[in-house]
């Protein structure tokens, strides 16, 4: 455990809200009070708390990309070095640099490099596996997945500060703002 989080026990601040208008309304009063580091939990999706949160693009369709192209290219070079450079054979008439043979592979080492791309860079943008994060230790959080609606503002923002969050988080009419250890 970094020395940081030895000295700050508290994860964050959770409220409950009991309906998804309470909590979009209470994620935009959150944004606009200038804090970027607060999580929505929800049992189904709200339409517009990704972006009352700040929620910005995430960079895995451009790591994809990249990962199909480096993989899909060096595919190519690969069959193209061994049938051009390395061991140029003439086979029936055809031309060393045949690239229609090599279509299929390519295309293949394509996918399978934006796949692996996107599940690798997936796991490590989202700070994956994480077996158990602290809000889980909250009794109250079990409702998330059944029919409550949770903001949780974390410690490590800059802006934070226990009592004028909770201040915040009060005024925001929650059901109950919770701490959640570390």
């Amino acid at each position: 455990m970094s020395d940081e989080h030895a000295e700050n026990p508290l994860f964050g601040l959770l409220a409950r809200f009991e309906d998804p208008e309470a909590l979009l309304e209470a994620a935009r009063k959150v944004t606009a009070a200038g804090y970027r580091r607060a999580e929505a939990y929800t049992p189904f999706p709200v339409d517009g708390v990704a972006e009352a949160l700040g929620f910005h693009r995430t960079p895995i369709p451009t790591l994809a990309l990249l990962g199909a192209a480096i993989l899909g290219g060096g595919g190519f070079f690969m069959m193209w070095f061994a049938n051009v450079i390395h061991l140029p054979w003439n086979i029936g008439g055809r031309p060393m640099n045949s690239w229609p043979a090599f279509i299929p592979i390519t295309f293949e080492l394509s996918v399978l490099g934006a796949a692996v791309t996107a599940v690798l860079s997936m796991l490590i943008l989202n700070r994956l596996p994480e077996p158990s994060h602290p809000i889980f230790n909250v009794d109250a959080f079990r409702a998330a997945s059944i029919d409550r609606f949770f903001i949780c503002i974390e410690s490590d923002d800059p802006k934070f500060d226990p009592v004028e969050t909770r201040n915040l988080l009060e005024s925001l009419a929650p059901g109950a703002v919770t701490e959640v250890p570390r």
